[in-house]
């Protein structure tokens, strides 16, 4: 099957298997585990922080800055195609007491100017206003790339303002490899930011949040209250080593792959994208002029053994990913057409 449906369906390759195996371990609670913490040293001084912590998982990077940020009562400042907003089960609100306010977006970027709309104003009646977080690169949206100089202009408005500003960077190196820009230059002056490991880069599971030492330490208490050390985590933590030395040119390559799908499918009766598709390794279309759902398409494709992930009612994402070569993605343009076509006739 060539499996397109996310990048976390991503296995690990067997280079980073003998990693895992040979990693040095000691107990991460105590700080002693020697890889682990090599890990969160790399990734700090990759985005520019004074330190960073393992966590299991991006939601988990996300959860625990809004609740190191954001006090109960408090509203957090989101996109609505957003990770946070759609699928962390209302973390924020169910643990935290936070409400997410939503703006409302095209591919996932909003403006400085809904920015400053959404800020409230302060009053007895009404939530804080207390953090804007940004998805670098936008997920179910398509994969967009925020402009560095957008992202510089909110962050500074809103803290001016009294508010934190988090970057949630599941797929920031994807960022980072389609525009030549580094991850610190994008993380630079926010107040939280986090990469994933077990998206592009390959690994069976891991997220690395960084910020300063400060936020860190506010970070591992909640990481405590959320379900505790990960204890022998290096051997977890060996993989996104050897992720960051050995699959870097692969996010590349995954870019690219998604900008192949893309020109190949372009030109399909029915297939309809959106002018700033295919920036990185997501590639979002919808099918509503085909007459069909998002979920029948990606039924039709599977058929064939190509996997698509259905979002919404019509649209359809395709993300590029290691375990899919250029091959693959031939094979996957052609599936698409064929059953694009194939709808198109009823229409």
């Amino acid at each position: 099957m060539i499996d397109l449906f996310s990048d976390t369906q991503t296995r690990p390759t067997p280079g980073m298997r003998e990693a895992m195996a040979r990693a040095e371990v000691g107990d991460e609670q105590s700080n002693s585990d020697p890889t682990t913490n090599a890990l969160c040293e790399r990734v700090a001084e990759m985005l520019g922080q004074e330190a960073a912590v393992f966590m299991p998982s991006g939601t988990m990077c996300n959860l625990a800055s809004i609740l190191v940020h954001c006090r109960p009562g408090d509203e957090i400042i989101v996109d609505d195609q957003s990770h946070i907003y759609n699928t962390e089960a209302a973390g924020s609100a169910a643990i935290g007491g936070v409400s997410v306010k939503a703006l409302p977006t095209r591919v996932g970027l909003f403006t400085l100017a809904q920015v400053e709309a959404a800020i409230r104003v302060p009053q007895r009646t009404a939530p804080r206003s207390r953090l804007v977080s940004i998805e670098q690169t936008t997920s179910f949206s398509g994969g967009t790339v925020w402009d560095i100089g957008e992202m510089r202009l909110i962050r500074d408005y809103a803290q001016a303002r009294g508010l934190k500003a988090h970057i949630d960077g599941a797929r920031l190196l994807n960022a980072v490899v389609a525009t030549g820009l580094s991850a610190a230059e994008y993380a630079a002056g926010f107040d939280s930011v986090w990469i994933d490991l077990s998206k592009g880069l390959g690994c069976p599971v891991g997220a690395v949040l960084s910020g300063t030492r400060d936020f860190i330490d506010q970070a591992w208490q909640w990481k405590y209250r959320l379900g505790g050390a990960m204890r022998q985590s290096g051997v977890l933590a060996a993989a996104g080593l050897y992720a960051l030395d050995h699959h870097m040119t692969q996010l590349a390559e995954d870019n690219a792959n998604a900008g192949r799908l893309h020109r190949a499918i372009a030109d399909v009766p029915g297939l309809a994208f959106d002018p700033t598709a295919g920036q990185s390794n997501i590639l979002c279309f919808t099918v509503e002029a085909l007459g069909i759902t998002a979920s029948a398409f990606a039924s039709a494709c599977l058929e064939d053994g190509v996997r698509v992930r259905a979002i919404g009612a019509h649209q359809i994402r395709a993300t590029a990913n290691l375990d899919v070569d250029r091959a693959g993605i031939d094979r996957a343009a052609e599936v698409i057409r064929a059953k694009a076509a194939a709808f198109m006739q009823r229409v």
